[in-house]
């Protein structure tokens, strides 16, 4: 399982999406960064944000918990 913390983007937001595939994950990112942050979601922001995601039993992923916890 993959995910992608809105707040490993900079936004101060609890919001993650999840899911096996990147493809999953930025469809989910994609359609919360439009609805709720209001986000145009173009080819280069996709670019930036497919190096956020994670698997969810990595390193990256134990950090962006523990960040959300502060």
């Amino acid at each position: 399982m993959k995910d992608l913390h809105c707040r490993d983007a900079g936004m101060d937001c609890d919001f993650i999406a999840s899911g096996n595939t990147d493809k999953e994950v930025m469809d989910r990112a994609s359609a919360h960064a439009e609805s709720v942050h209001k986000m145009k979601v173009t080819p280069d922001l996709t670019k930036r944000m497919k190096i956020l995601i994670h698997e969810k039993v990595s390193e990256a992923h134990r950090k962006s918990m523990a960040a959300a916890r502060k």
